[in-house]
């Protein structure tokens, strides 16, 4: 049995013990003692600690398969025929002087020339084909909002995409009666581009140092970074030179349900999220909440008796709430007075663009006192909601 299966069925047998103590601990007024309420919070917490080891054995695993990929592919048919040849920013010859010029101050003319290619307006040059593959696999991992959204890419300008405002409808008429008009109105929705830049300083002695990764280092810390600040305009971004966030109030999701309490939500104001949202978007919707939220929402139970978060106990599928997948954010509103603190619907809706390639730039001369050099990333992106019925939002009361 592998690792990850055993502490899944671990955490689902805890679950179990543990809403079997909140079922028997409870008083006739339902509540807890103040003694079984930290013996509870205590039950929680380790459930808690297992979901987050099978995350990180789980993303243990993928990285694990992603290094263990063969370096070059073998060779089938003769000797010297290894498929077409790569062009431009895929080459070995762009990918290896881009390198060189992360680490050299001075590149020779031939590794300057090399990176023509992949010259950017501002200086910098673009990162190799496959280096940039990397970095996008890796956000995906710290980015979980881009595993859930529709991601397009942009040349230039702002991407217009037209949606169905309203829909014309049939009507009953007599024979060699007038047919009514009733035509579709049509809008659009622009997505453009917002600048994301990060930079990262590396001793000299380090880029000198064979051993040490460079292409590793950048593509981790980097992904960190960006992902971080994506998802976190994702989900609460203004649009105010940031992408707009489902929680926004202008831009952002449609209020689906207010709840009557300010730091509580109930079985039925959820089930009433659930069914705000129209069923075709029910089946392929998820549950957005932070984590002091899934704590709340775990003691909550359906009119069977039966609790309405329910643990996966199978790798790579997550929980589930009403049967459908839940994921957390740190960056989802945690439940406070007004507070939007759950989001459900088909987050397909919300297109993510991305302008270009990212661009790297190193920089010499910054940072020469300290002996450091400079590397800075930038990366133009966008995100809005298309269609704001597509997603429901939960709001505590005032």
């Amino acid at each position: 049995m592998s690792k990850i299966l055993e502490l899944r069925e671990n955490r689902a047998k805890a679950w179990d013990a543990t809403k079997a103590f909140l079922d028997s601990k409870r008083g006739t007024d339902g509540l807890l003692s103040a003694e079984d309420a930290a013996a509870y919070d205590k039950m929680e917490a380790d459930i808690v600690n297992l979901g987050k080891e099978i995350a990180r054995l789980e993303r243990q695993e993928a990285l694990d398969a992603e290094l263990s990929k063969p370096l070059n592919s073998p060779i089938k048919d003769r000797p010297g025929a290894n498929g077409e040849a790569k062009t431009g920013r895929s080459s070995d010859e762009y990918k290896k002087a881009f390198w060189n010029v992360m680490r050299s101050k001075a590149p020779h003319y031939d590794i300057v020339n090399a990176l023509q290619i992949g010259t950017d307006s501002e200086g910098g040059y673009l990162v190799p084909d496959e280096f940039e593959r990397t970095l996008v696999e890796a956000l995906e991992e710290q980015n979980i909002f881009r595993t859930l959204a529709k991601v397009i890419t942009t040349s230039s300008g702002d991407r217009k995409i037209p949606v169905v405002a309203s829909k014309g409808t049939a009507s009953w008429v007599d024979e060699e009666g007038a047919i009514p008009e009733s035509d579709d109105a049509f809008g659009q929705v622009s997505i453009g581009a917002y600048k994301l830049a990060t930079m990262i300083k590396v001793s000299e002695e380090l880029l000198s140092d064979n051993v040490f990764n460079l292409e590793q280092y950048i593509a981790k810390e980097f992904a960190r970074r960006i992902g971080t600040k994506e998802e976190e305009a994702f989900f609460i971004g203004d649009g105010v030179g940031k992408p707009t966030g489902i929680f926004s109030a202008t831009g952002g999701a449609e209020l689906g349900v207010t709840a009557a309490g300010t730091a509580a939500i109930t079985m039925d104001e959820l089930m009433d999220l659930y069914y705000a949202l129209k069923s075709p978007y029910r089946k392929n919707a998820t549950f957005i909440m932070n984590d002091a939220t899934v704590k709340a929402v775990r003691k909550l139970k359906d009119n069977n008796g039966n609790y309405l978060w329910q643990p996966s106990v199978t790798a790579g599928t997550p929980d589930t709430i009403l049967t459908r997948p839940v994921v957390t954010s740190a960056y989802a509103p945690v439940i406070a007075a007004g507070a939007k603190s759950i989001a459900f619907g088909d987050f397909s809706y919300y297109w993510v663009a991305d302008r270009q390639g990212r661009s790297f730039k190193r920089l010499n001369e910054l940072y020469a006192a300290t002996g450091q050099v400079g590397f800075m990333a930038t990366q133009r992106v966008d995100g809005k909601l298309i269609l704001p019925e597509a997603i429901k939002i939960l709001q505590q009361k005032a």
